[in-house]
């Protein structure tokens, strides 16, 4: 237990980026990508990790290195770059966070029975109990802000771990087998397909927004701790966080190999139907005693994300209006500016809930192409702000990261075009 509690005393913002990372892309889209062709994507997933990498890693890297979050590397760039990161975010936060908060009521009702509570329609539920997160969620970033937030990524992914792997070892041991007689595979012929693959890399592990939020966080961190984290420790933690992202990745693919390959079934249209069926499937293949593991492990898991992104949205935003507008925000209290960004976030995801549950399919559409289209963007910046002269020598990547940066730029754009013409 001690050497436990000397690791995980080492981490921090990593695991908030994994808790922001884990959510619907791993939760929904790997399983489906398991149960639909079987383990041939874990190469895909390996890939588009190796191809994101650096962008991730510039963001803590620049806060380590320079003592201020990668905003203000963008503001060296010109002013033009953080209004097009600030455009960027407002333009997909309500979405966003609509989108993860009624994956997470959905699963919330389906594990706990709660369909029809007290006489309502399916939508009115999902309403309530999105509220209910998002006021949880509020009084838990307001009352410990960065430090109860620290704290609670430490245990949820803890748990989120140690439930996944439980679920993939029960499995291999004792799973129903439908996969040996499994027919379908992936075809690079068939659109549909690629659709699928576009979007489940698009979003795998992450927008590349959280790079900017990683490095708020660290920043955070340091005001905390009252220092500047090393380089090594900085890295240290983001890579347990973006392994452990790629880790989880795997698992939840194979969860979803070896309990819905080749079974027959057909899949459930939307995220939170889905997850409910991939609970309802262990059940069925395992017997009852699996399922509570299963059910913490998708909880935990969308929670987490409800949480970090609900608190990374208002964060990155009023650090940008920071950056655009000192003298006015400083004269303020910079947690007030904080506070109604959160506000502000909060009550635009209830409006969606409320009035545009039913739309939601197409809104996240909206918000996917937003998000293809500015990754290759921000990989850019990242790029531009971590090789500029304004960076330190000895924290600046070499040739090698270089050469690698420019062929995921090539990647992500490749990516991103074929996404929009198909």
């Amino acid at each position: 237990m001690t050497l436990i509690n000397r690791f995980l005393s080492r981490l921090g913002p990593g695991l908030l980026y994994a808790g922001a990372a884990v959510g619907v892309s791993h939760l929904v889209q790997s399983t489906q990508a398991g149960g639909m062709f079987g383990f041939e994507l874990i190469i895909a997933i390996l890939i588009i990790h190796a191809i994101k990498y650096p962008f991730f890693e510039f963001g803590p890297r620049y806060t380590a290195a320079t003592g201020q979050h990668i905003l203000h590397g963008y503001l060296k760039l010109g002013k033009w770059a953080v209004w097009l990161y600030l455009f960027m975010a407002v333009a997909t936060m309500f979405i966003v966070q609509a989108a993860i908060t009624v994956v997470t009521a959905g699963l919330i009702t389906n594990i706990f029975g709660l369909e029809g509570l007290g006489g309502h329609e399916p939508q009115m539920v999902a309403f309530i109990i999105g509220s209910l997160l998002l006021l949880i969620s509020f009084t838990l970033l307001v009352s410990g802000h960065y430090v109860l937030l620290d704290k609670l990524m430490k245990i949820i992914i803890l748990i989120l771990t140690i439930t996944s792997i439980a679920a993939v070892i029960m499995l291999l041991f004792d799973n129903p087998g439908h996969h040996k007689t499994a027919t379908v595979f992936f075809d690079f012929s068939d659109t549909a397909h690629l659709i699928f693959l576009a979007t489940f890399l698009g979003w795998m592990p992450a927008p590349l927004d959280l790079s900017i939020w990683h490095s708020i966080w660290s920043k955070s961190k340091n005001d905390s701790d009252g220092r500047i984290s090393s380089m090594q420790e900085t890295l240290f933690d983001f890579r347990v966080g973006f392994i452990g992202t790629a880790f989880l990745a795997i698992c939840f693919l194979l969860l979803g190999a070896l309990v819905m390959y080749g079974s027959g079934i057909p899949f459930a249209a939307g995220g939170a139907a889905f997850a409910g069926q991939l609970l309802d499937m262990y059940q069925q293949a395992l017997g009852d005693w699996a399922y509570p593991i299963v059910a913490i492990a998708a909880i935990a898991t969308m929670f987490s994300t409800t949480l970090t992104v609900l608190d990374a949205f208002p964060r990155s935003i009023s650090a940008s209006l920071e950056l655009l507008f000192p003298d006015r925000i400083r004269q303020r209290n910079r947690n007030i500016t904080y506070l109604i960004g959160l506000v502000i976030l909060i009550a635009g995801t209830l409006f969606i809930l409320f009035f545009y549950l039913a739309s939601m399919r197409e809104m996240v559409k909206i918000a996917t192409v937003i998000s293809f289209v500015a990754a290759p963007i921000i990989a850019i910046l990242n790029m531009q702000a971590v090789f500029s002269r304004h960076m330190p020598d000895r924290y600046r990547p070499g040739k090698l990261m270089w050469i690698w940066c420019w062929f995921g730029v090539a990647a992500l754009s490749a990516c991103s075009i074929f996404y929009l013409l198909l």
